[in-house]
């Protein structure tokens, strides 16, 4: 029996692509065009593989693979955008995914990272995993305790203030995926579990005032 795969892309033409490809030695079982549906069909299907844009509407990507991995911890999950920023790589690597490629790579890389990812194993894009292994290299240790970036002291405001990531990202100019990264970014490196900690937290690093 050929793995299981579900794709996830809200572009019509994309996901019909990389269907058509991977079709070729796979079976794809499902397709979604955003994230809320992506976790109905997960649910239902219960896929070997799921390869997924990060930026998709009503839930983004990053936040479906943040909950599939709790609920479907079994499935392989890749990522396949344009974000070539190794920040997003770095987190997306490190608390769910299983791969990240960039949608300019070509359609037999997709199949490649299929494969390693169904062995057990990795994969990173080749441009990705460069810029990855240099960061490292100048900061092995990034979950030491740190300071505050300027953007997450913007997002931290914005967020505290009450705003959605959506509303978040428009006063900053950014997509709300970016919002999102940031946010959780400071979560996981900081503890923090939900928004009121968030809220505790601004007000302990003096970002904001007590209410």
């Amino acid at each position: 029996m050929r793995p299981r795969i579900v794709l996830a892309d809200d572009h019509t033409l994309v996901l019909e692509a990389f269907k058509k490809h991977v079709e070729t030695e796979f079976d794809v079982v499902g397709t979604a065009s955003n994230g809320r549906a992506l976790l109905q069909v997960a649910l239902s299907l219960k896929p070997d593989v799921i390869v997924l844009d990060l930026g998709m509407p009503v839930l983004s990507g990053f936040d479906a693979a943040v909950e599939l991995k709790k609920i479907l911890p079994c499935t392989k999950l890749i990522v396949l955008t344009m974000n070539e920023e190794s920040s997003v790589a770095h987190e997306a690597m490190r608390l769910w995914a299983s791969g990240y490629l960039l949608k300019k790579s070509a359609c037999s890389e997709l199949l490649l990272a299929i494969r390693e990812v169904l062995r057990g194993k990795s994969y990173v894009t080749p441009i990705i995993a460069q810029r990855l292994k240099q960061e490292f290299i100048r900061d092995p240790w990034p979950k030491r305790k740190r300071k505050l970036t300027p953007r997450e002291r913007e997002v931290l405001i914005l967020l505290t203030e009450g705003r959605s990531m959506r509303e978040a990202a428009t006063v900053l100019n950014v997509t709300p995926r970016t919002i999102a990264f940031h946010k959780y970014r400071m979560m996981s490196d900081f503890g923090l579990k939900t928004t009121h900690d968030l809220v505790m937290f601004a007000i302990n690093e003096r970002v904001v005032s007590p209410p």
